[in-house]
């Protein structure tokens, strides 16, 4: 329940957050009166500054260029004047941009900036736009074009890199554009005319084309702003998941100590009452006036055992889950554990009139594994047969190879079954079927969660099979890699007896191996 409010509270916050977002972005627009974001004026400014700085030569070598050019048809003193007012130009455009980059953006004041900027850029697009009255009644023809192909350059060049910022790229342009056409049009001639209106077309044509630019370098800011949002959510996200990591951690490390204190604290008085009520209930100490009291010390002895395994298999499911469950291995026949389980559980089972019948494959090889966590795997598969099998019923135990190459362990009952939607729930920590736990004795809900640990220690599956009043089968397979194999005794020169007598010796495969 916790973790889906905790969902529920992370989405409401999420449509929250994206509200004020686009309440945010009408206010801006309404206020601002365009479809850009303020938050990214700065992210343009510089990269126009950039722009500036990483091409400060380009420009100025083609105006030097021109300039040498134009000497052909103009005079040397206006050309040279020309050049110098457009150097100087460059270089408070350039001065501008070292200052700009310099600030930092929490100092920076983007309108101020961007004022200041456009300026600059006036006064070069200024400069530049001088080269249109020099020898303006040049009678060479070619000057004239000469003059309109520099200055459409030029124009080209100053809107890409202005192409961040429209205001700047109108100021820079406009001026240019405009001592063109006028040049054209004082000249008395149809052609120039013409010329005259292709400059404004031009100029309209690249207009256009700096719009589409400047919305897509916006678009590209705000997919950045959101890729940064989304960094930020997540790096949130683990962060919170980090803190949550932490307190379980701690909490796991509390349980741990918890238990191993309690485990100590409930053992000593346990093993006090389970001794105490052993003596009254034999009557060692001699018999019991009110047999009342010999019945009475039965159900106490009874009581403490119940007590004691539940404590024993709390602790060894919270070792497994603790990575502190340590498997002592060894060479062990899975067919003389499960009749030793046999004869210890067959007590109980001929008193609550059952038959349990043995299915074992003959001839099968040792496996490579913990004896202890075996036994508790098999007792507690055939506990939990006899608990939750009626009367007069069947258990069959099988032991035998699979196709895979490794054995198996298997108990099938008679009992009532579980739903199929029941199982998951059956094998959690804790978990019982609903018809069973109504029709059999009490349990404790760990018998099978620590099956399948130990299963899963061992490198092998843990699988429950149930139908609803057709029984149940539980199946513990170990893996091929655990099976051992015998090999035949190598033979020594002169040995001839020991070549004909075979001797087994075992090769297995390690835990890691597997």
């Amino acid at each position: 329940m916790s973790s889906q409010a905790d969902t529920n509270d992370a989405a409401s916050s999420r449509l929250r957050r994206q509200s004020a977002d686009r309440i945010q972005e009408v206010r801006e627009r309404l206020t601002y009166g365009r479809t850009s974001r303020p938050e990214f004026d700065y992210e343009l400014l510089l990269m126009f500054v950039k722009n500036e700085l990483n091409a400060s030569l380009t420009v100025p070598l083609f105006a030097v260029i021109v300039a040498l050019a134009s000497m052909f048809w103009a005079p040397s003193n206006e050309l040279i004047f020309w050049l110098a007012t457009v150097l100087m130009s460059k270089g408070i455009l350039l001065s501008l941009c070292r200052q700009f980059q310099k600030r930092a953006e929490a100092d920076v004041n983007v309108k101020t900036w961007q004022a200041k900027l456009t300026a600059g850029e006036f006064l070069y697009g200024v400069t530049w736009a001088g080269i249109a009255f020099i020898d303006i009644d040049s009678p060479y023809p070619s000057a004239h074009i000469f003059v309109f192909a520099a200055i459409t350059v030029v124009i080209s060049i100053r809107m890409m890199f202005a192409s961040t910022a429209m205001p700047i790229i109108y100021a820079g342009t406009l001026p240019m554009t405009a001592a063109l056409v006028l040049r054209f049009l004082l000249l008395d001639n149809a052609f120039y005319w013409a010329m005259a209106a292709l400059a404004v077309g031009l100029h309209i044509y690249f207009i256009s084309l700096m719009r589409g630019l400047n919305s897509n370098v916006l678009a590209m800011l705000e997919f950045r702003a959101e890729k940064d949002a989304l960094i930020a959510e997540l790096a949130e996200a683990k962060s919170i998941s980090d803190e949550a990591r932490h307190r379980a951690e701690a909490a796991n490390v509390a349980k741990s100590r918890f238990l191993a204190t309690m485990s100590h604290e409930l053992r000593t008085p346990l093993n006090a009452i389970l001794g105490f009520s052993e003596v009254m209930k034999e009557e060692i100490m001699g018999p019991h006036k009110v047999s009342t009291y010999k019945e009475y010390a039965s159900n106490i002895h009874e009581s403490g055992e119940h007590l004691l395994n539940l404590i024993n298999e709390i602790l060894d499911l919270s070792r497994i889950e603790a990575g502190r469950y340590e498997l002592h291995e060894e060479p062990i026949l899975l067919s003389d554990v499960a009749q030793d389980c046999h004869r210890l559980l067959n007590l109980r089972s001929q008193n609550k009139g059952l038959k349990i019948i043995e299915n074992f494959e003959g001839s099968l090889s040792h496996l490579w594994a913990d004896e202890r966590a075996l036994r508790q795997i098999c007792i507690n598969l055939l506990s939990n047969a006899i608990k939750f099998t009626p009367s007069g019923g069947e258990i069959t135990l099988s032991i035998g190879m699979n196709p895979e190459g490794g054995q198996y362990l298997s108990v099938r009952d008679t009992g009532p079954g579980i739903p199929e939607d029941e199982i998951p729930k059956v094998l959690s920590t804790f978990g019982q079927g609903s018809l069973a736990h109504q029709t059999a004795e009490g349990g404790t809900g760990l018998g099978l969660p620590i099956v399948k640990s130990l299963m899963q220690l061992h490198g092998g599956t843990f699988e429950l099979k149930s139908k609803l009043r057709h029984g149940t089968e539980a199946t513990a397979v170990f893996p091929r890699q655990r099976v051992m194999k015998a090999l035949p005794r190598l033979s020594e020169p002169g040995d001839s007896e020991a070549s004909e007598r075979p001797l087994s010796i075992w090769k297995h495969r390690s835990r890691r191996e597997a």
